[in-house]
């Protein structure tokens, strides 16, 4: 969950490090620390709190120079967030200096057999133990740094990403990886480390993305080394070229990154059926899929595993498959699909979800998955990701990077991605009409243009939230395919405003929920035009009935909720089915201002990192 940086070559190292901290400050944000060999030994700089506290720290307390340098910025596992937990950290020798995401699980006995060898330690960390571990066996077996950190890694349980190098030695750096994502930036006599491409993608488009158990040992003039962990064996590492550009990764002139995607999801969504939906044609092209179409519709079930907001896409995509391609549906978190022992055979296609492709549990279950003889299809939004390289095949969905924690456009491109490879299995299966599965293609179609019309509400939503921002619970309320649509609405408020709320199917209130409504308690109701809209309404007189605050989403034209409801939010019409696509649009809208109002950090919430590696 950690972001780590480093650089060696010809430039300036500080500078780099520090802007690749801002841009990877999405990953953790609870500390952050720098270390720079500045020609005679290692200057080093670290704080609690966030990248702007080391700026500051660093212009007060040392003068970065160096050509070689090391930065992390850490969301908090072993030890609690303050100055000396921060990374790097240094051996006892102060030789060596690491960062490192993840977590040594084993850490604890590692620790004391090395105090009983005489060793010291500052910090709460597992990562302080790493550093003196690999400083033990280098000292003992007397090898180099490379052979101590391969050594190290082979006797400890647990995922990490390291950077590691030695003030003895400082025309190299020696990193590895396991569970946790490290790329490596190849220059013109330069090298870059991070834990994605985007701390270095001004400087160069080329890439290695590590492998689990895999090590390199990079040194100036020497070239990049990459070798198996386990075995010691050479490896030829593929140099990925990157598409990412520098646009992409800056605000463009919004206050906040999750404003600026939320605004994105008209583009992102059309960018992600680009070439694959051909409406007029009758056509969806999708390699992956087509390459495995056999198992998908032979399978006996889609097994959907994923965690948090690609949960709840998945959630939406189980009544996708099951009412247009008529397969059997389980959606499944990852995290405690993983330890189960679930029931999978070679009968059942497992996808699997995430927006980084990194996410620990949904790696996990995707291995087990695999063991099990399932076939594995990715959706993912990382190119090169973790999750791309381990599932046998799949989707990306081209959302661009996703810097606000909170997850908007992921949702609305991953549902897209979902609702393409049902619409292609119900066509070959023959389970649509085809004038159904014609109409549901110009529809999609037409799905960034209805999006771009919900945002033209985002004034109406801002004086709703004006409203409502001082309130201590909301209720979500969906049926059908807007049931999902209810769970991610309160999952954004939680996330980014620290409001408890809660999200339900309608039916699901009088078993219970009811009993908390009152006049204080505000409830969100997703009422658009569908085949339970009725029922909808009679939740809503049950709600008013016990003095509720009614916030309804409706469809353009509504005047049933609309005279039912205290306020609405207005979408554009759509097929039941796609609708979610829509609805969501006001709900992230409503989350985004209610917690811009309360002053509070909407790009990076408190105890949340973007991506979740460890577990």
């Amino acid at each position: 969950m950690c972001g780590i940086v480093g650089y060696i070559g010809h430039r300036d190292a500080y500078p780099i490090i520090l802007n690749g901290l801002k841009r990877l400050e999405y990953r953790g944000y609870d500390s952050a620390g720098v270390a720079l060999y500045d020609g005679t030994g290692i200057q080093m700089a670290k704080t609690k709190g966030k990248v702007a506290d080391l700026e500051a720290k660093v212009n007060a307390e040392i003068t970065p120079n160096g050509s070689l340098g090391i930065g992390h910025t850490r969301w908090a596992t072993h030890g609690v967030p303050n100055d000396i937990n921060s990374h790097p950290h240094y051996s006892n020798s102060g030789d060596l200096v690491i960062i490192h995401n993840g977590i040594i699980e084993n850490y604890g006995s590692i620790k004391k057999e090395l105090i009983n060898r005489g060793y010291t330690f500052k910090s709460d960390t597992d990562t302080e133990v790493l550093v003196n571990l690999i400083e033990e066996i280098k000292k003992k077996e007397k090898v180099k740094l490379g052979k101590a950190v391969q050594i190290a890694l082979n006797n400890v349980v647990g995922a990490y990403a390291i950077a590691v190098f030695d003030r003895n030695k400082p025309d190299e750096i020696v990193v590895a990886k396991l569970g946790s994502p490290l790329a490596i930036g190849i220059g013109e006599n330069e090298f870059f480390v991070a834990s994605d491409a985007t701390p270095f993608i001004e400087f160069t488009n080329n890439a290695i993305y590590l492998e689990d158990e895999e090590m390199a040992i990079i040194r100036l003039k020497k070239g990049v080394k990459v070798r198996k962990i386990k075995d010691d064996s050479l490896v030829d590492p593929y140099i990925q070229e990157l598409k990412l550009n520098i646009e992409q990764i800056e605000k463009g002139g919004y206050d906040h990154f999750m404003l600026k995607e939320i605004y994105e999801q008209p583009e992102v969504i059309k960018d992600t059926y680009r070439g694959r939906l051909l409406a007029k044609q009758g056509i969806i092209k999708m390699a992956g899929l087509e390459e495995n179409m056999s198992k998908f519709v032979n399978a006996n079930r889609i097994i959907i595993i994923a965690c948090g907001t690609s949960w709840h896409a998945g959630l939406v995509a189980e009544y996708i498959f099951e009412e247009w391609a008529r397969i059997p549906v389980e959606v499944e978190y990852a995290s405690e699909f993983r330890y189960r022992n679930p029931i999978i055979t070679d009968k059942d296609v497992v996808i699997a979800i995430s927006q980084s492709g990194e996410t620990a549990d949904t790696l996990a279950a995707i291995k087990l998955a695999k063991q099990k003889g399932a076939l594995v299809y990715g959706v993912c939004n990382v190119v090169g990701s973790t999750i791309s390289r381990e599932t046998h095949s799949g989707s990306y969905t081209h959302a661009g990077p996703e810097i606000g924690v909170a997850s908007t456009k992921a949702f609305t491109t991953q549902i897209t991605v979902l609702t393409m490879i049902a619409l292609r299995l119900a066509d070959v299966k023959g389970t649509m009409s085809k004038s159904d599965y014609m109409m549901h293609l110009r529809e999609l179609e037409m799905i960034p243009d209805l999006v771009a019309a919900a945002l033209k509400s985002e004034d109406k939503i801002k004086e709703i939230a004006k409203i409502f921002k001082d309130a201590s619970n909301f209720l979500y309320l969906g049926r059908g395919y807007n049931f999902p649509v209810a769970l991610e609405g309160a999952l954004k408020l939680k996330e980014i405003s620290y409001i408890h709320a809660e999200g339900y199917p309608a039916a699901e209130m009088k078993h219970g929920p009811i009993a908390l409504i009152d006049e204080q308690m505000p409830v969100v109701v997703i009422a658009v035009n569908s085949n339970h809209y009725e029922k909808v309404v009679s939740n809503i007189e049950e709600i008013k009935a016990r003095k509720g605050k009614i916030i309804a989403v409706v469809t353009e034209g509504d005047t049933v909720v609309k005279e039912l409801a205290d306020y609405v939010m207005e979408v554009p019409a759509t097929p039941e089915s796609l609708s979610p696509l829509v609805t969501t649009i006001p709900l992230q809208l409503l989350s985004y201002h209610i917690a811009v109002m309360l002053d509070k950090n909407v790009d990076q919430p408190r105890n949340l990192a973007k991506s979740v590696t460890v577990e």
